[in-house]
């Protein structure tokens, strides 16, 4: 399946567990949702995997952690983030950390040239519903939303280099561990607000469907997006992700986009668009024909080393 259809897959599925997530802020701190998320996903994906099977070296434990503290502070900000803006808003504005992430490690001139209309799509998708509002409360969001942007440019750079380690499929058993060493550094912080979860089985069971919703699904399909495209690539088709966060808004949460949000999802399908003319040309034929690299090697496609440490 090609990735954009990946990433509009996900994506729904993703703001789905989000809009769930919005209705529960009213009985749980925003931030504990998030460590609830995370930890569900990580039991989840544990059990699944079984990584105690596989024989992990110094080097990738660390960089695994490293990405996991990472991916937990950016799923912490950015329910903060949706607590006080409109999902779709937080989502375009969170979008800057993947733009930063294209315009350090993009190399052809489609890549560079996607950050121009990506940039004006993004700054319509937000400035709509920022000129609208006012108040502490944005400002807290807005805050929050580019902590997470930061920590999600973090997350695409780390998430590739632990996918590209050890044999193919370990990505989702390392996403697993990552999970479970961010929820466990942020426990001390959160853990207390989780209580009511323990008495009651309706809240338990949402919980549940946050966390596969929105972490398991689209991180595993992430993890194997990862090791096909270059991290500029992956950054751009991220821009999907505001579209199908405005769509999953609108539908279940009433946030009806303007007209001018219109105009910036067409900016940014026109960014996912270059991208999509990447190397289908001579270059592409010509990685047709060359032998398949070693697992976890440096590819020529794709820049720096996977051994350097989402």
């Amino acid at each position: 399946m090609p990735a954009p259809a990946l990433f509009v897959a996900s994506g729904l599925t993703q703001y789905l567990g989000a809009a769930v997530a919005v209705g529960l802020f009213g009985q749980l701190p925003a931030a504990t949702v998030a460590w609830l998320r995370i930890i569900v996903a990580a039991a989840v994906l544990i059990v699944w995997r079984r990584p105690w099977r596989t024989r992990w070296e110094r080097a990738d434990l660390v960089a695994i952690a490293r990405f996991g503290l990472v991916l937990a502070g950016m799923n912490v900000a950015f329910y903060i983030a949706i607590d006080h803006l409109p999902l779709g808003t937080a989502v375009a504005i969170e979008f800057l950390g993947p733009v930063a992430v294209v315009a350090v490690t993009g190399r052809g001139w489609r890549e560079r040239a996607a950050i121009v209309p990506a940039a004006v799509g993004v700054v319509l998708l937000a400035g709509v519903t920022l000129r609208t509002q006012g108040g502490r409360s944005v400002v807290v969001g807005l805050v929050a939303i580019l902590v997470a942007a930061a920590l999600w440019a973090g997350y695409i750079v780390l998430g590739r280099r632990v996918a590209n380690r050890g044999a193919h499929g370990q990505g989702v058993t390392s996403l697993g561990l990552a999970m479970a060493a961010g929820g466990l550094v942020f426990a001390p912080f959160l853990a207390g607000g989780a209580l009511p979860v323990l008495h009651d089985v309706r809240l338990g069971g949402l919980v549940v469907m946050i966390a596969v919703f929105s972490s398991v699904v689209p991180y595993a399909v992430e993890q194997v997006v990862l090791r096909r495209v270059s991290a500029a690539t992956f950054a751009v088709l991220l821009a999907l992700l505001p579209a199908t966060a405005a769509v999953v808004g609108a539908a279940t949460l009433r946030q009806l986009p303007h007209w001018l949000d219109l105009v910036g999802l067409l900016l940014v399908s026109c960014a996912i668009a270059l991208t999509s003319l990447r190397g289908t040309g001579p270059a592409r034929r010509a990685r047709r024909r060359a032998p398949a690299a070693p697992t976890g090697s440096a590819r020529p496609d794709r820049p720096g080393s996977p051994d350097a440490s989402a």
